[in-house]
């Protein structure tokens, strides 16, 4: 549902009119999710005329995961990095650009009382392309006393998340954002340089038709997957197969898609990545907080995504999220045909 526009609110003022539903209300949540939103603007505004500057293209160098990194790339990390270090509310960082925890307290200062977790520029070689990308954050309650964030301030289970977030790079940005108190979503207005309220308690669909994978690794999968994708692709007019096949390439784009409009979107284990290709902490972790408070399931197959121990900062996982009914179905198939996968 989108709002009307003559009842327009802005980010900052939704934020400022829930944070009594945070059980630590003192301000600090509310200007870091302020301190997102305005990085989130400045990388909007790169996003959008990344083709008329030097702006495109390869940088030159691998993150850690030994994926070529894009200039956005670098452009958005820094972003993020400096408004969350000039908003001091936040005492270290995990990014998808960096091998190690980036710490902001400096000089034995106490520092933030949050870590946030995060892949700035999520879909980012598609940008050539013109297609949408995104950027995932996760934002934690620091379980260490003081002074700079260790790790296990990082390594904390997704069900300990007090808010995580995603924006959206596309014909319009939004950011879209929970607290653990439902799901909204806030398109950015250019006129006026605002995120505003569009999508209040956002749900997505118990069920639906459509089902993302990559299905040119189909040989690379387990059985259970190989199973699931030949359910979908069957005729059935009783539960209303075959589903169509929608893959962006964009997690986020994918996984937003699915919130309007329901479906499920699936990057399994392969021969070639047996433990799955996308990160715990800054990709799986969000999302599936943001999807199950939007009514939705998110889990590796056989057990809940939050629920999983993170174990390294950059932990790769599979992942089936989505629509309740898609997910337990493929979990079905999962638990039937690729039971002897699981370590």
């Amino acid at each position: 549902m989108v709002v009307n526009s003559h009842s327009v609110k802005t980010l900052t003022e939704f934020i400022i009119e829930r944070q009594s539903d945070f059980k630590y209300s003192k301000g600090e949540l509310t200007r870091l999710l302020s301190d997102i939103s305005i990085a989130a603007k400045i990388v909007h505004r790169e996003v959008n005329k990344a083709g008329l500057v030097d702006i495109l293209g390869p940088a030159g160098t691998e993150n850690i995961q030994g994926e070529v990194v894009q200039k956005l790339d670098n452009f958005a990390n820094e972003q993020f990095i400096a408004a969350l270090r000039a908003g001091g509310e936040v005492c270290a960082i995990t990014s998808e650009e960096n091998k190690e925890i980036i710490n902001l307290a400096l000089n034995g200062e106490e520092g933030g009382k949050y870590v946030v977790c995060m892949d700035p520029l999520d879909g980012s070689s598609n940008i050539d392309s013109n297609v949408s990308t995104g950027t995932i954050f996760a934002i934690y309650r620091r379980v260490s006393l003081s002074g700079e964030g260790k790790l296990e301030d990082m390594l904390q289970k997704g069900s300990q998340l007090v808010a995580a977030g995603y924006i959206i790079y596309g014909s319009s940005s939004m950011l879209v954002y929970t607290t653990g108190r439902g799901v909204n979503g806030f398109t950015l207005d250019p006129s006026i340089g605002e995120f505003c309220l569009s999508h209040p308690q956002m749900k997505i669909p118990k069920d639906g038709r459509i089902y993302s994978i990559n299905q040119g690794y189909f040989v690379h999968f387990s059985d259970g997957v190989k199973k699931y994708i030949k359910y979908c692709q069957e005729e059935d007019e009783t539960t209303n197969r075959p589903y169509s096949l929608r893959y962006i390439g964009s997690m986020v784009a994918d996984i937003h898609r699915n919130m309007i409009k329901g479906g499920v979107f699936i990057y399994p284990t392969t021969s070639d990545s047996p433990s799955g290709k996308l990160r715990l902490l800054y990709e799986c972790n969000p999302l599936a907080f943001i999807v199950e408070q939007a009514g939705g399931k998110a889990s590796n197959g056989f057990e809940r995504i939050l629920d999983l121990q993170p174990e390294e900062l950059h932990q790769r996982v599979p992942i089936f999220i989505g629509s309740t009914e898609m997910v337990e179905q493929a979990e079905a198939f999962m638990k039937q045909y690729s039971a002897e996968t699981v370590s």
